[in-house]
């Protein structure tokens, strides 16, 4: 008796994305049941890449089921490959070709107000989503992906890595917590993800696996370039071991804190006012500075309430946060502009830099402002506004040429 195998999704509010049904025949050839409203215009480029797939799967018997709700090519590869594999034992990946536009790499220092989490087996979600500007896409494979559907998310994910325009975003996976992670990593990092997420991270042991299976894997693969990590700590334990976490690796780049379960782990519930992990952030924002990576926050989780989240940017970034994750697109302005300095806090920072500057031109010990003293921390404290005002574009580069001019 054959075996008839499925991945992908269907049914009501089902959108870009298509649902396939895989049987590996006796005889008979491939026969190919198409059911799509674009069977008209698409159709014979549907069935010429379905007939690509198997016959470089050397499958030339087999029935294949497609209700397509306009999934693209790079979905749609996905989906027929993900259940074939079910069905056959093979190394073989097949590989649509790279998008040159997402062949780029990105830097340690780069901001990271914002990085967008989208369901990893929700095509519909991603397609877009670059074209919002956050800082970083989140491709999740973690927690927003069914037990059930995780295999064939990791080929969705892969081919989005490959076929995606994430229109200069970082691109970033947050894969399953170690150590069942470490498989993800086989389906990422031959295909220039530039940032790993580490979810529910408890020890530098984690870390540690987690690149030695980077290394393995940049090695068959001839990879060169840094793979960036960003642990997440979502636990009592994680939170106490952070700066351990911080400093196991230099590849990590920044750590961030999941609330919702370091919460659920305490016991008590999150509140908007944010008492209960008051602690747990000012542990980790301790812990990154002392590391001198990025400190970045958790999600904030109501969607409609723009005046909560700008609130909550606000204390995030009085507390040291470098910025925060996002949920939905609509959240990505508020974090941005929030994040990034005010005007006030950009003159503020050239009126220190310049009085520090010209102290240091004539030899002075003692650097004053008005009727303040500013030490060395201020100092770096005003340079890194400047810098991040410079990067968001809101100040020029050549600021100080302009104020000398005036």
């Amino acid at each position: 008796m054959s075996t008839i195998v499925s991945s992908g999704n269907k049914g009501k509010g089902v959108r870009s994305d298509c649902f396939v049904s895989v049987e590996i025949t006796q005889n008979g050839g491939v026969e190919i049941i198409l059911e799509s409203k674009v069977n008209v215009m698409f159709g014979n480029a549907i069935k010429r890449l379905t007939n690509e797939i198997l016959a470089f799967f050397e499958i030339s018997n087999a029935k294949i089921t497609i209700e397509d709700t306009g999934a693209l090519p790079f979905v749609m590869a996905a989906r027929i490959e993900a259940a074939i594999k079910q069905l056959v034992k093979t190394e073989k990946d097949f590989l649509l070709p790279f998008l040159p536009q997402n062949n780029y790499h990105t830097a340690k220092d780069r901001n990271r107000f914002s990085r967008l989490y989208l369901p990893g087996n929700n095509p519909s979600l991603m397609i877009n989503a670059g074209i919002h500007k956050p800082n970083g896409i989140i491709l999740d494979l973690e927690d927003a992906v069914a037990c059930d559907k995780k295999y064939e998310a990791s080929f969705l994910v892969r081919n989005a890595l490959r076929n995606l325009d994430f229109y200069g975003a970082e691109r970033m996976v947050r894969i399953n917590q170690v150590p069942k992670g470490l498989n993800d990593l086989y389906f990422i990092i031959p295909h220039n993800v530039n940032l790993v997420l580490i979810p529910k991270c408890e020890s530098a042991d984690q870390i540690h696996k987690v690149n030695s299976r980077i290394d393995e894997i940049k090695t068959k693969h001839n990879i060169t370039g840094n793979v960036w990590l960003m642990p997440i700590v979502e636990s009592a334990s994680g939170v106490i071991k952070s700066y351990q976490i911080a400093t196991s690796a230099k590849n990590i780049v920044a750590m961030a804190i999941g609330l919702e379960d370091y919460t659920s782990d305490l016991g008590t519930k999150r509140t908007s006012e944010g008492i209960e992990s008051l602690f747990a952030r000012s542990q980790v924002v301790n812990a990154c500075r002392a590391a001198e990576i990025q400190p970045i926050d958790s999600v904030y989780s109501d969607v409609a309430d723009m005046e909560g989240l700008k609130k909550n940017v606000l204390q995030s970034k009085a507390l040291g946060f470098d910025g925060m994750g996002c949920i939905h697109p609509r959240q990505i302005k508020v974090i941005h502009e929030n994040f990034t300095p005010t005007p006030d806090e950009i003159e503020k920072a050239k009126k220190i830099v310049i009085a520090f500057d010209e102290a240091t031109d004539r030899g002075l010990g003692v650097v004053s402002l008005g009727t303040k003293m500013i030490d060395p921390p201020i100092v770096k404290r005003a340079v890194r506004t400047i810098e991040i005002a410079v990067k968001t574009g809101k100040l020029n580069e050549n600021w100080k040429e302009k104020q000398n001019a005036c």
